[in-house]
């Protein structure tokens, strides 16, 4: 029952604090205005994959493994 409870507590966390701010671009008219998130998201994940890449490579010319 006490796990029931906090699975419970934990979703509605999520859905009603975490993800509220989605809820303003989900309704929104304009395709670019809804997907900046995303775009933004996707472009910060490139970000760090060319540094982390970056990172590897001099450490690979290091001769560290």
């Amino acid at each position: 029952m006490i796990v029931n409870n906090i699975f419970r507590a934990i979703g509605d966390f999520c859905t009603d604090f975490l993800f509220a701010p989605y809820d303003f671009f989900r309704f929104m008219d304009g395709w670019w205005i809804s997907n900046a998130m995303g775009v933004f998201l996707v472009t910060i994940g490139f970000i760090f994959l060319f540094y982390w890449l970056g990172q590897m490579s001099k450490q690979a010319k290091a001769g560290e493994q």
